[in-house]
């Protein structure tokens, strides 16, 4: 099953005509990541209406990504911006129950705080969020992805070690992980936590969500990878068409279409 992130254009605003191209592409499913770096708070009858939409194009919502905010922060020492976080985390719970997802995609910072006190102060923010949105996770029937940024799976594994599969998981993003010289590495002994996936490729450099196949991710190895994990659910293909009109749409939607399948053909190839 292959999945085409919402927000592969813009990430603002009305999804509809983008959910339209998404399906009309061949995709089953959407990752649902419009406003995944606003406070915004989706309605209970915004997410009818989302609903509807994706009733109408034949469309599954594979993950939720959470937002991160300019005020609302989780992972905050302040507490008024960390229980906004928390809120905000909940609203997108809330959008994955009603959209019929089961997982809600959550970033950490790319580096945690240096001085001594500002990391433990930052942890202890991120335990008390992550103890609070336990009961909110089992109500709405979701597990949190946390997922890895540049540098960062050590701090990944410090979260996965603390909580059951059956509330977090792992989310490997393969353009993340190609900025870290072993991510793969990394995801080799983490396999058996993977929960969700993002495939987007870049140089090695920058993180650009290129289409897979046209950077220097190693797509052999990765997949070897996810073809043996327990993992059999959806790729999430979150290229982004930048600079927006330096390719059509529907061209570059069938060519992420393509590379997507070939990435499920070749982990199907590693299960055998």
């Amino acid at each position: 099953m292959l999945a085409m992130t919402s927000n592969y254009l813009v990430q603002l605003g009305n999804a509809q005509p983008y959910l339209r191209r998404i399906a009309e592409a061949g995709f089953t499913h959407v990752h649902w990541a419009h406003e995944w770096s606003t406070d915004y708070l989706y309605s209970a009858e915004e997410t009818q209406q989302i609903r509807g939409w994706l009733a109408s194009y034949g469309l599954a919502v594979s993950h939720v990504h959470a937002s991160e905010g300019d005020r609302s922060d989780w992972m905050s020492a302040e507490e008024s911006s960390r229980l906004a976080g928390v809120a905000l985390l909940e609203n997108r719970m809330a959008v994955a129950d009603r959209c019929g997802g089961d997982t809600v995609i959550v970033h950490m910072r790319r580096q945690g705080p240096s001085e001594a006190g500002e990391k433990a102060a930052y942890w202890s923010a991120v335990w008390r969020s992550l103890d609070a949105l336990r009961d909110a996770a089992a109500r709405h029937g979701v597990r949190l992805a946390i997922e890895n940024g540049p540098e960062n799976l050590p701090d990944v594994e410090q979260v996965l070690d603390r909580y059951e599969d059956t509330y977090v998981g792992l989310c490997y993003d393969t353009g993340h992980g190609n900025l870290s010289p072993d991510a793969l590495d990394r995801l080799q002994a983490l396999q058996h936590r993977l929960i969700s996936v993002h495939v987007h490729d870049n140089n090695g450099r920058d993180d650009v969500h290129w289409i897979p196949f046209t950077g220097t991710v190693d797509w052999d190895r990765f997949t070897r990878i996810l073809g043996q994990s327990p993992y059999d659910g959806v790729l999430n293909v979150e290229a982004i068409l930048h600079p927006p009109g330096s390719i059509e749409e529907e061209v570059f939607l069938a060519r992420a279409y393509e590379a997507g399948r070939k990435l499920l053909e070749m982990a199907r190839a590693h299960r055998q």
